[in-house]
């Protein structure tokens, strides 16, 4: 079994669409799998939750988003939309969500 940290940062819906869907996928194969939304992507929870994608909800169902950047939600004006989502906002790296507990934990980190 491997563990595995996707870092989102691209605001783009398609891509971040790739990052869910093989998260979702290495969680199936039974792979340990998390995934963080920082830089642009933290405006794309809401658009999921709005459009009820089923990959982002299967993923967020499965407890595979460890959480949304703090810092970029308040910068890029999503904080209250991503508040409503109820999941965790990530702030441990001055601010934003930080990758250094994963790699201490032995994550295989992959930035998109």
């Amino acid at each position: 079994m491997k563990k595995v940290l996707f870092y989102g940062m691209t605001g783009e819906k398609s891509c971040f669409m790739h990052v869910l869907l093989n998260a979702v996928d290495l969680h199936q194969a039974g792979h340990e799998v998390k995934v963080i939304f920082e830089g642009a992507s933290v405006k794309l929870p809401g658009k999921f939750a709005d459009e009820k994608n089923p990959v982002f909800l299967k993923a967020k169902d499965a407890g595979l988003i460890a959480g949304i950047c703090l810092a970029c939600s308040k910068t890029l004006g999503v904080y209250e939309e991503n508040e409503a989502l109820g999941l965790p906002f990530l702030s441990e790296m001055s601010g934003h969500a930080g990758v250094k507990s994963y790699l201490e934990a032995d994550y295989e980190v992959i930035s998109i």
